[in-house]
This record gives structure tokens, C-alpha cells and sequence, in this order.
């Protein structure tokens, strides 16, 4: 994480903007020019600080907008000053949410990209940007379904941000983001052919007739998805949960939010099993070349719980071998005060069915105790608690356990 990202696509007349009511407009001067001409001149005004005022001066007596801030001749490249109307979004989720939304061709995707990526951005810019994220694609309320609008406008904010290094004070928004939709970011094994769609309304996830749906267990009625697999063709155009996780692991409230998260949806995935630890709803038919056991699709949501996990706690060692994290014991203190709690598992079985805002919004069980940044303690401490509680028997039990500890050890040994 710095105070810069990746430079994006700038057209060669300016940037696409979005006022107050989220329709965009063209601001010119907005980024660098692909002549390069502009950046040679700019050099020669970093060394020369009393023509680069007067220039300052007259480009705006002539109305042309300055967001490149002139830096000093050892300040490093200039920053970039965010728009007054891309801030106002933040405080205009409807208009943000229309900024962001790529469309279901993918056509707005570059002014996505536009909006969010910028290399320096000034003062608390990439602060601002985080904000306009999550503004952009948090559901109105905790019990709120996310519009099919919001869900494409978090494939849209992925896709953008994809590659990205992003700028100080960015990730947090970015990270509650991908907790509003930690059902649909854990879906994410690679782009898909048959992802046609950025985001798909309520109605093309409902269960079939034997109670499965590609987009997840215990999905709550009426919620669109984001479809972070769907890319398109012979583009960079993806959503990549995993690419952003990578990022964001580097902040610590970043990582406190992304890990809260993940613990919340174990917590309510665990307590929506029956007493057989599978799913209730799911009636597979078994032929003779197909046994579709019942508990193929839980064993399948219990890894990627562990895979997303595992991930975090493996970027977080390799940072701190590397150099990016400099001071671990500083790194865990934070994530601590960024940290709601520990999340158990509901002694009953529950049916309810709530969006995905609703985890993400999740209520701690207790404060975090010292083993929170062992997340294979914490992991089974849930796991132990849930069976004992359920009566789980003890081999299935076993059985579960066993699966999340074999995902979670692959992954601390594979990431790098």
C-alpha cells in the first residue's frame, strides 16, 4: 500500500467525471496526457517554482481545471486532486452506485476505471475513493437485499481496481465492500464462461428442484449477486476477489474487516446445518453413475471459507518476510482495534435467510481473545462449540474439522 496506484487509460482530452446526481461529465486536464510532451514540461515547472505558479495561475483564470498538484523539486511525482463531484458521491449512494455500475456489456468499465485509479492522489484522496466504494455497493440497511444496480457496481469497483496498488487510505472501503458480498466473493476460482453477466438478479439464483443453486447456500429471497467470474473476453475485464485480497491484506483495518467478515459467515453458515452438519434444503437424486451425496456442496463452501482465511493469515506472514509489513506485533495490535469480536455460532438450528449485508453486520458473540490471530484456533474453537452445542455426531464432526484444517494448511503453504 503507498500513497499511489496504477494510472489508468486517461483520455487524451480529459477524465470522465459524475456530479451530484451521478451523470457524467468531461473535465479536462484531468490526468496525464498521452503526448509526451505535457510530462517534459511539467519537470521543467517542478524546477522552476515561480513559472509554475504564474502557469498555475493562468490556467485557471482561463477556467481549464489543475487536478495535478505541482510538487516541490524533491517531492516526487505531483498528486491528484479528487473532484469535488467524485467526493460528493460518497454522500449520494444512488448517485455512486450509478458511477460504478459498469453495465451489463461492460461499456462504462473504463470510466469505472477512470473515477477509482489514480496513481497520487492528494491529501486524503484515496480515503475519499474507499468511501465512494462503499457507498456505491452497501445494501440501504443490514436487512436490505442488494440491488441488482449495487451488485454490478461491486463487480464494476473489482474489475476497476483489478492490478491496481492502491493509495493510501483506499482499502478499508474497498475491504467493506467485499464484505457486503463475502457469499459471491467466495464463489471466485477463475473467470467462466458461463459468468455472462457482471451481477444476476434475485430470481436466477433460486434453488432448483433439488434445493441447489451455483450462487451459494441459505441465499436470502429477492438479493441480486455480483458474478465476480464473469470477464470479458481477451480483456483485462475481470473481477478478481482474490487480486484485491492480496492488496488489501497489507492494511491492517483493511485485514480486520475482511477477517471479521469471513469468521461472521462461518459462524452463520455452521448454524444453518442440520444436525447432520449438511443441508437441509438440498435433495440430491442419486443415479448409479452420479451418488450426489448430500454433503458434496457443504464440504465445498467449508474449504473456501478456509481457502479465504487461510489467505489472509498467509499474505500476512509473507508481508512481514518481506519487508511490506514492517513491524508484525504493531500490524496485529492494529487489526485487533479494528476488530469487533469473536463470532459463535447460534446454539439452534436457524432458518432464517437474511441478506448479505446482514453478516457483514454481524454482532460479535464476545470480545477477541488472544489467540485472534491464530486462525486455525479460531476456526475450531467455532467448529468444537457449534458440534458440542448441536450434538453433532463425533465422526462427522471430525470429518468437518479435518476439511477445514487440510484447505487451511494448503494454502498457508501455497500462497507466495
Amino acid at each position: 500500500m503507498r500513497n499511489g496506484g496504477e494510472a489508468r487509460e486517461a483520455d487524451a482530452d480529459g477524465n470522465d467525471t459524475v456530479d451530484g446526481h451521478g451523470e457524467l461529465r468531461r473535465e479536462t486536464g484531468q490526468s496525464a496526457d498521452p503526448d509526451p510532451a505535457p510530462p517534459t514540461l511539467l519537470g521543467r515547472l517542478k524546477k522552476h517554482r515561480l513559472l509554475a505558479s504564474a502557469v498555475s495561475l493562468a490556467l485557471v483564470a482561463t477556467g481549464v481545471a489543475v487536478p495535478l498538484a505541482l510538487a516541490g523539486q524533491d517531492d516526487g511525482p505531483p498528486c491528484q486532486e479528487i473532484p469535488a463531484t467524485t467526493r460528493a458521491l460518497a454522500e449520494n449512494p444512488a448517485a455512486a452506485t450509478r458511477a460504478l455500475d459498469p453495465g451489463d456489456d461492460l461499456n462504462r468499465l473504463d470510466a469505472v476505471r477512470r473515477l477509482l485509479a489514480h496513481e497520487h492522489p492528494c491529501s486524503d484522496g484515496g480515503k475519499a475513493l474507499g468511501a465512494v466504494v462503499d457507498a456505491a455497493t452497501r445494501a440501504t440497511g443490514p436487512e436490505t437485499p442488494h440491488t441488482l444496480a449495487q451488485a454490478r457496481a461491486a463487480f464494476g469497483a473489482a474489475a476497476a481496481l483489478n492490478d491496481v496498488e492502491l493509495p493510501d487510505g483506499m482499502a478499508p472501503g474497498v475491504a467493506r465492500m467485499l464484505a457486503q458480498y463475502v457469499v459471491d466473493q467466495h464463489r471466485y476460482l477463475g473467470s467462466d464462461d458461463e459468468a455472462v453477466l457482471p451481477a444476476v438478479p434475485a430470481e436466477s439464483t433460486r434453488p432448483n428442484e433439488k434445493g441447489w443453486t451455483t450462487y451459494g447456500r441459505f441465499l436470502a429471497p429477492g438479493e441480486a449477486h455480483a458474478d465476480f467470474e464473469h470477464a470479458r473476453p481477451y480483456t483485462r475485464d475481470k473481477g478478481d476477489p482474490r487480486g484485491l485480497i492480496a492488496e488489501l491484506a497489507k492494511d491492517p483495518q483493511a485485514f480486520a474487516i475482511l477477517y471479521a467478515a469471513e469468521r461472521a459467515w462461518f459462524a452463520y453458515y455452521l448454524e444453518r446445518l442440520d444436525g447432520q452438519g449438511t443441508d437441509p434444503a438440498y435433495q440430491p437424486k442419486p443415479t448409479k453413475y452420479y451418488p450426489s451425496p448430500r454433503t458434496t456442496w457443504i464440504h465445498y463452501d467449508l474449504e473456501h471459507m478456509a481457502d479465504r482465511i487461510g489467505v489472509l493469515m498467509a499474505y500476512r506472514s509473507l508481508y512481514a518476510r518481506n519487508g511490506t509489513i514492517p513491524d508484525l506485533t504493531a500490524f496485529d495490535a492494529a487489526v485487533r482495534r479494528h476488530t469487533p469480536g469473536v463470532y459463535l455460532a447460534d446454539e439452534r438450528q436457524l432458518t432464517s435467510r437474511p441478506p448479505m449485508a446482514s453478516i457483514a453486520a454481524r454482532k460479535p458473540s464476545g470480545r477477541a481473545d488472544e489467540n485472534l490471530m491464530d486462525a486455525r484456533h479460531q476456526l475450531d474453537t467455532v467448529l468444537g462449540a457449534w458440534a458440542a452445542a448441536r450434538r453433532i455426531p463425533a465422526a462427522r464432526a471430525a470429518s468437518l474439522r479435518q476439511i477445514i484444517d487440510n484447505r487451511y494448511v494448503w494454502v498457508l503453504q501455497t500462497t507466495r
